[in-house]
């Protein structure tokens, strides 16, 4: 079952969750807060959830990931709160029993989750997210050497 979560995603525990005798394969993806955007320094992404419809939506996601590919383990978890620099704000681990239906519905579902769970900057909207399900904003810094060295 899909999760949110403020504390910092334990990896370890995801992988070993999602080990089984029937699977050939574990795929892990991490998403992460990456340090420049735009040539400013992004110290961290702050989330905030709309919790019920959020659960809901990855729930969604989920199911269809069953429906579409025999997976031993599907888990997804988004972390709430400030996500600094290198951590992890969404992970995304299956187990299938070969290499390639784990590859294509570890992709599909980042893809989808980015599609139909946005996470909207919320210095440029309204309250709620376009779909309404989770909201980033980011603390950013200048970085004036970035700026300096473009073209």
């Amino acid at each position: 079952m899909p999760h949110l979560t403020d504390k910092p995603i334990d990896v370890a525990a995801l992988l070993n969750e999602a080990r089984s005798p029937t699977a050939g394969a574990v795929v892990l993806f991490l998403g992460t807060t990456r340090e420049m955007t735009d040539g400013r320094q992004t110290l961290a992404l702050d989330y905030e959830a709309y919790g019920r419809m959020a659960e809901e939506k990855l729930a969604e996601l989920e199911a269809e990931a069953r429906h579409r590919w025999p997976l031993a383990a599907c888990l997804i978890v988004h972390r709430l709160g400030r996500v600094p620099a290198a951590e992890a704000s969404v992970a995304i681990v299956v187990s299938t029993p070969h290499r390639r239906e784990a590859f294509a519905a570890g992709q599909w579902l980042i893809d989808s989750l980015k599609e139909q769970v946005p996470s909207g900057n919320a210095n440029s909207g309204p309250t709620a997210p376009p779909n309404g399900y989770i909201q980033a904003s980011m603390m950013q810094t200048f970085n004036r050497d970035a700026q300096r060295s473009a073209p």
